[in-house]
């Protein structure tokens, strides 16, 4: 038997009250909690939500008033923060022209608008490249920064890239805290409130479809888009990774994304996967399809074709 003195017991092993390390270590944390609130620019409530997996349909109301009442106050104007789910029997697809793209980037700017992303610092979700047609699809010679007084430019060609809302994500399979996922219709979506910020999905990604809020995110006076959704284009904080999600706020309500309505050549195409009369079916089916660097086994839902 040891000779060395037993420890006194602490008070909640003797039915009292919880000891003071515990207390101690409840405190620390509490402060933690309001030291990385500040410096991400949230609130307690944001830091200490749970996965949105986890809310309750009650909590999800809670968490909905809390975000549309911080952003009236933010941005001066009532913003409506939906919660559409998936609809039954939907997978959503995307297919996009590449002999009918012309570069004018009005996709671009309709994505910006609609998806109230950043104007300073600049985030775009989808970045449109230059490539000579001699060379082909060759991302080693693209240009992202063309800028042309008239479009296209002779010998070449426009090659739009944006999240390929993948059926094996692997931006899905490295986020440490599971703040993204994959849902039901086949779009891939980020919990900004559960978001910590480290990009390992931005490097897992290979289609560059992942940005980083690195400053406070601003938009123009009177330029906020107020329909949002809690998982797609409501404002985001500084910190986190955001992405397209094929505008979830709008295609939940059966209309297409702004990016397809924005487009002046017809080049997008955009459906339902399961049904076999959609258009994206039927490019599928009938055109000389292209999927971006296939040999990685991403599955995209976001193809390329050749109309012409």
């Amino acid at each position: 038997m040891s000779d060395a003195p037993r420890r006194p017991p602490f008070p909640e092993e003797c039915g009292g009250s919880p000891s003071r390390r515990r207390f101690l270590a409840g405190a620390a944390a509490a402060v933690g909690a309001a030291i990385l609130t500040a410096c991400k620019g949230g609130s307690i409530e944001e830091f200490l939500q749970r996965q949105f997996h986890q809310l309750s349909p009650a909590e999800v109301e809670v968490l909905i008033a809390r975000l549309e009442r911080e952003h009236m106050e933010k941005f001066g104007s009532s913003v409506r923060v939906g919660n559409e789910p998936p609809i039954p029997g939907i997978e959503f697809g995307y297919a996009l022209d590449l002999s009918r793209c012309i570069g004018c980037r009005r996709c671009v700017y309709a994505c910006v608008r609609e998806n109230n992303q950043s104007r300073d610092p600049q985030i775009h979700w989808i970045r449109v490249l230059e490539m000579e047609k001699e060379r082909g699809v060759n991302i080693h010679h693209a240009d992202p920064y063309y800028d042309h007084d008239l479009v296209p430019a002779e010998g070449h060609f426009y090659m739009p890239v944006q999240c390929h809302q993948c059926k094996n994500p692997p931006c899905v399979k490295v986020c440490p805290v599971r703040a993204t996922w994959q849902e039901p219709d086949g779009i891939t979506v980020v919990d900004y409130n559960w978001c910590i910020g480290c990009r390992y999905c931005m490097a897992a990604c290979p289609y560059g479809a992942r940005h980083f809020n690195w400053g406070e995110p601003t938009l123009p006076a009177g330029e906020l888009n107020p329909e949002t959704h809690l998982l797609g284009n409501r404002p985001r904080p500084k910190g986190v990774v955001e992405k397209c999600t094929f505008c979830i706020q709008r295609v939940r309500k059966g209309l297409y994304p702004a990016c397809v309505e924005a487009c002046p050549t017809g080049t997008r195409k955009f459906g339902n996967l399961l049904d076999p009369e959609s258009e994206v079916r039927y490019v599928l089916e009938h055109k000389r399809v292209y999927i971006f660097k296939e040999d990685l086994n991403t599955q995209p839902r976001f193809f390329y074709y050749y109309g012409a």
